[in-house]
């Protein structure tokens, strides 16, 4: 008896809010392009070995993040951070090879990112973050675990007026909308 053919299917995931843009008067929101991306867990030990392997020093302070080479590693908590990888590379494969104690989870496809730029950026997020983002208390570099109306996101300040915004794919349509009304309110 002759085996039937297999055929393959692939899904192409087209990125989330592909294209969307917004401004109002002082301020630029939009969506950024895909990007590699884990979730990475380890204690104090493992530190070193992994930011080896990354290529990045992983941040050891509250609040604080690292980029070299279009990475960064944003501290979300004592043994937890968050690496964005925007330069094509694979920050899950890098770490396959530390034998250092480690947890690391892609979450590229969960993650949807989203600058928000200008005079009012801040102001913007605001509307929705109790986070106190005056440059005085949220500099260039810091970055924080918060709240934007009803839903988890990750703020870090690239800039003096601008912000990446990361939420969870499936609150990226609530976070658009949330970010164009707030800019239309900052504006006003």
């Amino acid at each position: 008896m002759a085996k039937a053919a297999v055929k393959t299917a692939t899904a192409a995931r087209a990125p989330a809010l592909a294209g969307r843009d917004f401004s109002a008067t002082g301020v630029k929101l939009a969506v950024l392009a895909p990007a590699e991306r884990i979730s990475l867990r380890a204690p104090a030990a493992s530190v070193a070995a992994l930011s080896k392997a990354l290529g990045v020093t992983l941040p050891k302070a509250p609040k604080t993040s690292a980029s070299k080479d279009g990475r960064t590693a944003l501290w979300l908590g004592p043994d937890e951070w968050l690496v964005i990888d925007e330069a094509g590379g694979d920050p899950l494969a890098d770490c396959a090879g530390v034998k250092a104690l480690h947890s690391a989870v892609g979450v590229s496809h969960r993650n949807v990112g989203f600058s928000v730029t200008g005079p009012a950026a801040a102001a913007t997020l605001n509307a929705g973050c109790p986070q106190d983002l005056s440059l005085a208390a949220f500099p260039v570099g810091a970055c924080s675990r918060t709240i934007l109306g009803k839903i988890e996101v990750v703020i870090l300040r690239t800039a003096e007026d601008a912000f990446r915004l990361e939420c969870w794919r499936s609150f990226s349509d609530y976070a658009f909308a949330f970010l164009s009304q707030a800019a239309v309110d900052a504006a006003a």
